[in-house]
This record gives C-alpha cells, structure tokens and sequence, in this order.
C-alpha cells in the first residue's frame, strides 16, 4: 500500500467516496419505501430497484477497496492525536466490511427466496444460493439489523467526526475528501 503524500484523497477515492453516499442514500430511501418483502412478496419495481442499487453498492465498494489498497491514504492530518487516526481506521475497515456484507446477505437471502435479480433490468444477476434452502433462511433479518443498527451508525460517527474535524478542530481532515477543495 501506498501513502499519499499529497494530504488529500485522490479524484478517483473522492468520486467513489461521494457515490457510495448517494446509491446509500437512494438505497435507503428505496428500502424504506418497499413493501416488507414476507413469503410470498412479488418482485415489485421499488424491490427490484432495491436489488439493482445493491448490487450496485457492492461492485462500487469492490472497486473503492481496491483503489484504497493500491492507492493508500493521505498521511494523517498534522496535531490529529493517535487514537483519533486509529478510530477512524477501524471505522473506515468496518464501514467497508459491512458494505459488502449488507448487499451480500441482501443478494443471499433474494436467492433463497427465489426472487429473481436483475441489474437494473440490463442483466440476471446469479442466485448465489439454493431457492428455499432453510439454511439460509435467517439473511434477511441480518441484512435488515445490519443495515440499520450497523451501518447507520457507523455513517452517523463518520459525518459527525467530519464535522467534528471541520468545526471544532478547524484542521483539513473534512477538506482531504470534498471535490474541487
């Protein structure tokens, strides 16, 4: 891995950045508005909206952890204390690892069911399990707990330890990720 020594993030890293926070937000919007999907739940257009924007999610954070494992970061930001580097670290990883998992299990738990997947209506998108394996049965509950008790707060301690940085801290940690700063 690489650091950057330029103390910002490259114009790739900030566009994935800024794009994972859009199709998340759509995602969220989308899933919120859908009908509960039960046992016999048709695939509607918000679900299988819900399913393109996924797996979406997962093929941009594919590609953000591998320009991140190539690219590296900038070095931290001069007078940021240790454990605050080191928190954003573990938050980034976990942030990262729930994105995959999240659409993952989401993807799992359409196969189990049955329901088919489409990307954007373009391509089918593969079961990735056996229909009705009871085995599997528990991947939407997990997708739903992990989503909301996981991955929002882990967005809300990224916003506000941005925010933190710009208004409290007055340093450029927030300005390492903004476009055209």
């Amino acid at each position: 891995m690489v650091i950057s020594t330029q103390g910002r993030y490259t114009r790739t890293a900030i566009f994935l950045h800024w794009l994972i926070l859009a199709l998340l937000v759509a995602q969220y919007i989308v899933g919120w508005t859908m009908p509960h999907i039960g046992r016999d739940t048709p695939v509607t257009t918000l679900i299988s909206l819900h399913f393109s924007i996924g797996v979406l999610i997962l093929g941009v954070i594919v590609i953000r952890l591998i320009w991140r494992l190539i690219h590296g970061e900038p070095a931290p930001e001069a007078g940021v204390p240790p454990w605050q580097t080191r928190s954003a670290r573990v938050s980034h990883w976990l942030l990262y690892l729930l994105l995959v998992v999240v659409p993952l299990l989401g993807w799992i738990n359409a196969s189990y069911r049955g329901m088919p997947i489409t990307f954007f209506g373009l391509a089918h998108v593969p079961q990735l399990v056996a229909t009705h394996d009871a085995s599997w049965r528990w991947t939407g509950d997990i997708h739903t707990l992990i989503a909301e008790y996981g991955v929002l707060p882990l967005v809300g301690l990224h916003v506000a330890a941005a925010l933190y940085h710009y208004f409290v801290r007055r340093d450029r940690v927030l300005q390492r990720m903004l476009p055209g700063v």
